[in-house]
């Protein structure tokens, strides 16, 4: 892997997972035609997380610096819940029409912080189980 990459900056690593995410931005847009205030709400993809952050696959972009609540069903059956921040976006050089966006997580509940820990642990404990 070439030095500086991604990987290599991350201060986390990162679990590949394919779960729903549902959001909604906490700063309101106006809208072009009316004027009106409003918030974009939906239901993404999960593509992997950390514990300081996650990848989105997303059928819009959404800017970087937008806030976004999170809400993330583990495959426990619990919820995360989480403010984030859109560190990045970019068209997914694979998928026609779908972007990556980058999110970082900036705040939540102690209880929520400590659901997503218990997961990523599973996760590496299962990874090191396959591979030994």
């Amino acid at each position: 892997m070439a030095s500086g990459s991604r990987d290599e900056q991350r201060r986390h690593p990162r679990v590949l997972v394919d779960l729903p995410i549902r959001f909604s931005t906490i700063d309101p847009e106006l809208d072009p035609w009316s004027g009106t205030p409003f918030f974009r709400s939906g239901e993404e993809t999960l593509a992997d997380v950390s514990r300081g952050g996650a990848r989105v696959r997303s059928g819009e972009p959404l800017g970087p610096g937008r806030r976004l609540l999170l809400e993330i069903e583990l495959p426990d059956g619990t919820a995360f819940e989480a403010i984030a921040r859109v560190a990045w976006a970019q068209l997914e050089p694979r998928r026609s029409a779908e972007y990556g966006l980058g999110l970082e997580f900036l705040g939540g509940a102690p209880d929520h912080r400590v659901r997503l820990e218990r997961f990523l642990h599973a996760h590496a404990r299962r990874a090191r189980a396959a591979s030994a």
